[in-house]
């Protein structure tokens, strides 16, 4: 740090005595142009390097996880550098769906029909083509959840795949890992964005300029999503209101908490925020939040609760927004996210037994 800063101070030295120069010359002289945008170009760099672009914090609640994810997963403990041109948490939100590219995969759907009448729908993707694992019972399963509104041929989704299948697997969810405990028959998993407190989320995702950019649209979103299959609901809620609804919290109030038997909204929230049984998370996992994502505000993201339990690591960017992490000049190919994701996942197929 006592290097930037000195870097820092010399660079913008050298910078006003250039520009001291250039002005005396005649500020409509040839070279006044070229100083003003070298000199926002600079400013503009030292802004960026020296607020911007940082290292995470990785708070882990054990010294060995700690340890592994540094030698196995080193993403995590690198500078991450946003993209410059648009590292504001929005910003990375909105455009991502927009930048990054959708690979191609081609998924084999499975229906399971549940004891309760609904259904489970899976789309599988087998690499079949994997030289790393040719047979097909030892090849490491990858199962990805999308998020509110999200489906398997969301870009983010499709990128993880892509990993997936450069890694040779074949293809949460924390209330359950919270809930079970070391019953569960994953090894380990991994969150992206997650929100951990849902009234904070909601309380968020409810000032005017988050409700204009996000609530209403997801609102909307969720909707159309129950009114396709409206002729079910319609004898124990009241459709027409829930299609009334100008918000995530009136949606869930109306719809969500009425549908999944809760007494009240604030009875629905509180079992959905998965920031109380984080405790009792019996498998590694791994959480990636940026501090600026208004989908999850900071505040609410569980540090002490994660420093008790040495099975959790949270890795919190400075910028990244929800389910963003772009990074590059023009991030096409690849987030910050989609490297966290494929260096974790890899690090507990190939070294996972050094945990245990």
């Amino acid at each position: 740090m006592q290097s930037l800063a000195m870097d820092l101070r010399m660079l913008s030295r050298e910078l006003s005595l250039y520009l001291e120069h250039q002005v005396r010359v005649g500020f409509f002289g040839s070279g006044v142009g070229l100083s003003l945008i070298l000199g926002f170009s600079v400013a503009y760099a030292c802004y960026y390097l020296s607020s911007i672009a940082k290292k995470p914090q990785l708070v882990t609640g054990g010294e060995s996880f700690s340890r592994f994810l540094q030698d196995h997963c080193p993403v995590v403990t690198e500078t991450y550098y946003p993209t410059v041109w648009c590292w504001e948490s929005r910003g990375q939100t909105l455009l991502r769906p927009f930048i990054t590219s959708k690979p191609l995969v081609q998924y084999r759907n499975e229906l399971i029909k549940t004891a309760d009448g609904g259904q489970i729908s899976l789309d599988w993707f087998d690499n079949d083509n994997s030289t790393c694992y040719m047979d097909a019972s030892t090849r490491p399963t990858i199962l990805l959840l999308p998020g509110l509104t999200g489906t398997s041929k969301e870009s983010y989704i499709l990128h993880m795949i892509h990993l997936s299948e450069e890694l040779g697997y074949r293809m949460l969810l924390l209330n359950y890992l919270g809930k079970i405990g070391p019953k569960t028959p994953l090894m380990a998993a991994a969150t992206f964005s997650v929100g951990w407190n849902t009234f904070a989320c909601s309380e968020s995702l409810e000032k005017p300029l988050n409700w204009l950019l996000f609530n209403y649209y997801l609102t909307t979103c969720l909707q159309s999503s129950v009114n396709k299959h409206r002729h079910m609901f319609v004898k124990q809620i009241d459709m027409d209101h829930v299609m009334k609804a100008k918000s995530i919290r009136e949606f869930d109030k109306r719809f969500t908490s009425v549908m999944f038997g809760y007494p009240t909204i604030d009875d629905y929230y509180t079992d959905a925020s998965p920031n109380h049984r984080l405790k009792s998370v019996a498998i590694p996992v791994l959480c990636l939040n940026s501090v600026d994502d208004v989908f999850s505000p900071s505040h609410a993201i569980p540090v002490e609760t994660a420093k008790q339990n040495p099975n959790v690591a949270l890795v919190l960017t400075s910028h990244g927004g929800h389910i963003g992490f772009l990074e590059g000049i023009w991030p096409r190919q690849s987030t910050y996210m989609d490297r966290v994701f494929k260096q974790f996942v890899q690090a507990m197929v190939e070294h996972g037994h050094e945990l245990s």
